[in-house]
């Protein structure tokens, strides 16, 4: 495991910037472990990943407006007695409505948001989240209304809905959605009605767009605090599914039906008591339900919640962000799932199509350096293990937005996204055996250059060097930070920032000869091996 205290100057810093060689190869640090020898040409290929692998959300909050994860900054400055306030009907999940602020809709419009989130296509954009079961489309042409329709929360107006649409075509992002199922879409016995899906999917066709694919509701294990009838079970969805399904093949014949959609299973977020409380509605019952009606299986996933929601519910820490046990836990909560996969959907896909370092809006130091671990980690290990589609919770909202929502300036998880999207390709490889636990491994296909083999190593461990050993020359890659809980990162020893005009930096590698390279404490490295002449690559 690794040690707990955090240091605030732990990198390369200034080492990197005067091109020191324990950063770039050379002598290695006496504290490293022995080298661990990296095999480009034959690591195996272990299967393949969907092009739109890494992709992201954008609420549909975020959309209408409306109230959505408030500030630390804000929250720090509550009022004792804001932070006691009773639980709210209008808040998602009956949360206390004080953790809230109100936002404006996101411009999807804005040059230099299309720009960034350009550089990351081809994606999926999800437009979903908790407010999208409660919110009515709108579907003539006008403002708002200044009161929602009874049995919903919030509206969706047609000029909102037409800028995703155009903001999909512009950055190469296929739309992923969920459809409203709060009372306002049920009938007199309580049954789900596509009514507002079939005005939504028209409308959508209308003006040339389309659902790449959808969940029938968001987070239906969790049903009731989504805005479900009281009583909601497996067999209630099981009902209205039926009748979705009907619809999709009908209106939408070519979208990829995603199910269930869970969360709060496995144990990692939410104690198995605490679920009992909130009336948890298992996967695997929704399965049994149903019968395997889904075309891809889907789950989403939090390591746990931000202080928001209360350290009962996963907890994490900025003390354990580097552990073992923090970033394994993408791992067992992918393998719960599968299981149930497996046994109801045998043979189909996994998608992710949520995610982020914690729920209710991300943790403190989501928006810094030390949080890209997490990020990169996952990235590389759900790949491994077979998921499809990794979608992050948020493109630019909140605490764990890869961009801030003020400014569309990019974090560091934006990146170390941006990196992935350069350099790994869809072809997943096994990296072989790491020698230390904190130092983790993973290989793909090289994006864009046949033969060629990308390995992303992560040194976890804050204190120790480790080193590899490579039999060719490669482009190296390294992402550090002199604090890791700052906003600002480095890739080989120069800050990355936007240029003039929003342009993105040039991103070029620093290439190093054969032999032994040490990986820094606290460092990112992609190693790209253009020459590799891996078969698999081919």
């Amino acid at each position: 495991m690794i040690g707990s205290r955090l240091m605030g100057s732990l990198m390369c810093g200034a080492a990197l910037l005067a091109g020191a060689a324990a950063c770039f190869g050379g002598p290695k640090d006496e504290s490293a472990a022995k080298a661990s020898k990296i095999a480009p040409a034959t690591m195996a290929r272990v299967g393949t990943i969907d092009e739109r692998f890494q992709s992201y959300n954008i609420e549909t909050v975020e959309v209408t407006g409306g109230r959505f994860w408030k500030p630390f900054a804000l929250i720090d400055k509550m009022s004792a007695e804001d932070k006691g306030k009773a639980p709210s009907i209008t808040a998602p999940g009956g949360m206390n409505p004080s953790l809230y602020e109100y936002r404006n809709p996101i411009d999807l419009s804005n040059p230099r948001l299309r720009k960034l989130a350009a550089a990351l296509g081809p994606a999926y954009v999800r437009v979903s989240g908790t407010w999208m079961n409660s919110t009515y489309f709108q579907d003539t042409d006008g403002p708002a209304p200044a009161t929602p329709p009874a049995g919903f929360n919030s509206v969706l107006t047609q000029a909102q809905w037409k800028g995703v649409v155009d903001f999909s075509r512009a950055v190469d992002a296929k739309i992923v959605t969920s459809l409203a199922t709060s009372a306002g879409t049920r009938d007199a016995a309580g049954v789900w009605t596509p009514d507002q899906a079939i005005k939504f999917a028209a409308y959508t066709k209308s003006i040339g767009g389309s659902f790449a694919a959808a969940e029938f509701m968001n987070e239906p294990t969790f049903a009731q605090m989504g805005g479900a009838p009281k009583g909601y079970d497996a067999a209630a969805f099981a009902k209205d599914y039926a009748v979705f399904k009907r619809f999709a093949r009908s209106e939408l014949p070519d979208m990829i039906i995603l199910g269930p959609g869970g969360v709060g299973e496995g144990g990692s977020l939410i104690p198995p008591s605490m679920a009992r409380s909130m009336q948890l509605v298992k996967s695997e019952d929704i399965l049994a339900a149903t019968g395997p009606a889904f075309d891809a299986f889907s789950y989403h996933f939090y390591g746990g919640a931000s202080s928001r929601c209360g350290r009962g519910m996963g907890g994490a820490t900025v003390e354990s962000a580097l552990t073992d046990e923090w970033l394994a836990r993408t791992g067992a909560i992918e393998a719960y799932y599968a299981a149930i996969r497996d046994k109801g959907l045998p043979g189909k896909a996994i998608w992710l199509t949520e995610t982020a370092q914690t729920a209710c809006g991300g943790d403190r130091w989501a928006s810094t350096f030390l949080d890209s671990f997490r990020y990169l980690n996952q990235l590389g290990s759900l790949a491994k293990l077979g998921v499809q589609v990794h979608m992050h919770n948020t493109l630019a909202s909140s605490d764990y937005g890869l961009l801030d929502e003020k400014t569309f300036e990019p974090r560091p998880n934006y990146w170390a996204a941006l990196l992935w999207r350069r350099l790994m390709g869809t072809t997943v490889l096994d990296a072989g055996a790491s020698p230390a636990m904190s130092l983790h491994l993973y290989a793909q296909c090289m994006r864009g250059t046949p033969g060629g083999v990308t390995l992303l190593a992560i040194n976890a461990d804050k204190n120790t060097a480790q080193t590899l050993s490579i039999p060719t020359g490669a482009e190296r890659y390294t992402l550090t930070s002199n604090d890791l809980m700052s906003q600002t990162v480095e890739l080989n020893g120069t800050e990355l920032k936007l240029g003039s005009g929003d342009a993105l930096p040039r991103i070029k590698g620093k290439a190093t000869k054969a032999g032994e390279v040490n990986l820094a404490p606290a460092s990112i490295t992609f190693l790209a091996f253009e020459k590799a002449g891996n078969e698999s690559c081919q």
